[in-house]
Formats: C-alpha cells, sequence, structure tokens
C-alpha cells in the first residue's frame, strides 16, 4: 500500500522498516510487493513518494530489505512512472509531465504542498524520450537489487505511464508506438525486455489492469489487447504476472462493466505464476485459488490493517478494520498500531508514538 515518504529526496521515512519488517513476520515467508516506487525525477505525481533513482533512496531503502529478508520474506520493489497522472510543480524545472499524447487526464491531482489541483496538459514523449523512459525502468531494477530487493515489479496498470500506452482513448499515436494492438503494447515489452536484461528475468513481474478506468483510460477492446500482450510476454520467462480484477477501479470497488470482462482470458494462456489482486475477501480468495482462477492472490487494503493476515485467515479469524481515511497519510497512526490477533501493538513499534 502505497504511504508518503517524507524525508526529503523522497527518501523513505524510518517508520517503514518497522512496517514492513511487521509484514515480513506476518506474512510467513510470502512475497511482499512494496508500495510503487518512482523511477525518475520526471516520474512523481503524488506528494512525498519515494523513489529509486538516487544513490541516497538505494540506501534508504537497505535497511527495509535487510529487515524484511530477516524474517523469510520474499520482497518485490514495484517500480512506477505516473505519465500525466501529475503536474508541472513536480516536475524538474516545471516541465510538463510525460505521457503518450500531449492530452489532459481529467481528475484532480495534490501538488507537493498537499493542495488540490487539475492535471495539467503532458508532452508526447518522442523516439528519444521513450528510449530515455525505457533506460529509467532498467536503471531502478538495478538501482532495487542493489539496495537488497529479490526482483521487481513493472507498474504497467492504473492509468500510469506504461498504461497510458497500451490503452487507446489516451494513445492516438501514428508513429511504431500507436494504433495496432502490437504498436500500442510495444513500450510495455521494450521496458518488461530492458529489465529482464538488466536483472534476469526469473526476478521480474508485471502488473495490468485490462479493464482499468483510473487516470481518464479505456480501452474498447481489453480482452484483445491483453491476450496479446500476454502471449507476448509470456516469452521472457517473468516470475509472475499480476492483473487487477475488473471489479476494482483505482483503490475503489466498482461494478464489472461487462460480462466479458474476466482475467481468465489470460489465465489459460500463461505460463508462469499468476497473480489476481482487487476487492478479494477471504472466501473470494480461497475459492479462486481452489477453482484455478489464479496462484496467488495480493491483497492490499485487508494487508495494511492485519500485519497477521494469513493467520487471521487461515484460522478464520475476525479482522481489524481498515482506515481509509489514514491511507496517504504521513503519520505513523494507521500504519503502525494496528494489533496483531493477540491484540498487541508490537513494542518496537512504541517509539513511533513516543
Amino acid at each position: 500500500m502505497m504511504r508518503r515518504a517524507a524525508n526529503p529526496g523522497h527518501v523513505p521515512q524510518g517508520n517503514a522498516v518497522e512496517y514492513y519488517s511487521q509484514r515480513a513476520r506476518g506474512c510467513e515467508g510470502g512475497l511482499i510487493i512494496t508500495e510503487a516506487t518512482v523511477v525518475s525525477e520526471t516520474g512523481h505525481g503524488y506528494p512525498c513518494v519515494p523513489g529509486i533513482y538516487t544513490k541516497e533512496q538505494i540506501e534508504g531503502w537497505k535497511p527495509i530489505t535487510k529487515e524484511v529478508k530477516k524474517h523469510g520474506a520474499t520482497f518485490f520493489m514495484q517500480i512506477w512512472h505516473v505519465g500525466r497522472t501529475s503536474h508541472n510543480e513536480f516536475m524538474p524545472n516545471k516541465a510538463p509531465p510525460l505521457s503518450s499524447m500531449a492530452t489532459t487526464a481529467t481528475g484532480d491531482v495534490y501538488l507537493p504542498d498537499g493542495t488540490p489541483s487539475k492535471f495539467t496538459k503532458p508532452q508526447a514523449l518522442d523516439k528519444a524520450g521513450i528510449n530515455n523512459a525505457i533506460n529509467e525502468y532498467r536503471q531502478a531494477a538495478r538501482n532495487a537489487i542493489d539496495a537488497g530487493f529479490d526482483g521487481v515489479e513493472i507498474h504497467g496498470a492504473n492509468g500510469y505511464l506504461i498504461d497510458q500506452f497500451i490503452k487507446p482513448k489516451p494513445n492516438q499515436r501514428t508513429d511504431e508506438y500507436g494504433g495496432s494492438i502490437e504498436n500500442r503494447c510495444r513500450f510495455a515489452l521494450e521496458i518488461a525486455a530492458a529489465v529482464c536484461k538488466e536483472v534476469g528475468a526469473e526476478r521480474v513481474g508485471i502488473r495490468l489492469s485490462p479493464y482499468g478506468q483510473f487516470g481518464d483510460v479505456d480501452d474498447d477492446k481489453p480482452n484483445e489487447t491483453n491476450i496479446y500482450l500476454t502471449e507476448q510476454l509470456n516469452k521472457f520467462g517473468l516470475a509472475y504476472i499480476h492483473f487487477v480484477e475488473p471489479r476494482i477501479a483505482g483503490n475503489t470497488d466498482c461494478d464489472v462493466r461487462h460480462e466479458s470482462y474476466n482475467t481468465e482470458h489470460f489465465r489459460k494462456i500463461w505460463n508462469s505464476t499468476f497473480i489476481s489482486a482487487g476487492g478479494y475477501n477471504r472466501e473470494r480468495a480461497i475459492e479462486a485459488v481452489q477453482s484455478n482462477h489464479t496462484d496467488l492472490v495480493c491483497l492490499g487494503r485487508h494487508y495494511l490493517a492485519n500485519p497477521d493476515l494469513p493467520r487471521r485467515w487461515r484460522e478464520n479469524k475476525p479482522l481489524n478494520k481498515y482506515n481509509r481515511d489514514l491511507f496517504y497519510t504521513q503519520g505513523n497512526e494507521g500504519y503502525l498500531d494496528y494489533p496483531w490477533l493477540n491484540g498487541h501493538v508490537p513494542e518496537s513499534a512504541a517509539r513511533f508514538f513516543a
């Protein structure tokens, strides 16, 4: 779950060590994927989000990875560029944000000082800019491994930069990166190829949201687009593919728009580990795994509020209720103070509330 790295320079703050430590202890050797972490200065669009493109950021992640791996968890960093869902105030020299096209997303953005504003008009990436963005993902993956992570997840979902190329609504380009499904998927595939070459395909996953409209994106033929994309990604030998279910829009539940919208289309052709995310509760997760709908279920909101979630679900125990109002705040409340099944918060968290 995304939290705010309040330290200058987008370096993870100290409470992240405690947060990830709690969930590493509770996940019983499972997979933890970080909050979305920015690959470059031009990739920001939210206040105080952590990065992985400077030496200081790499050093800031090291105590977190050390603590997580001490407890036996597998730890992947989700690497990310928001593209046009940003504002000039986030950009170096207040330049326009970057995207597939120079078209503005509808919606609101919170500026670095926390005030709301509208998205600003982006600049379309030219071929040199595309090559530079691909290299930023490649370097971010290398930096993550250097920081101690086991692997990286390429964030190709939720209306951010890669999704702004994949989906036709924000991508009306007429060059080799727009138009046909093959061209619209080219950017994502070239990033995957570069990252796999840099750190090894066994250390790489990718997240996709075929049916998502978050960030003012859409695809009128999502199954065709993502069947092709899945088939091509199969050739890389990735660690996993991670799909967002159609019942999720951004960070909220929604109605499925069409009866054909189902990630089973991609599950059937994927050759490796398949992860599903979006609106899962205990019963739905068990059914999804037992019916072979997916191999793994990814949790955000429930895991944020229940560091020992695997045990609670295994023993069918009640869950802590998450506080949505505190999801994106910078403090420790609603982050480090959710109690474990025994009713206590770890003593290691006490110093953050002194």
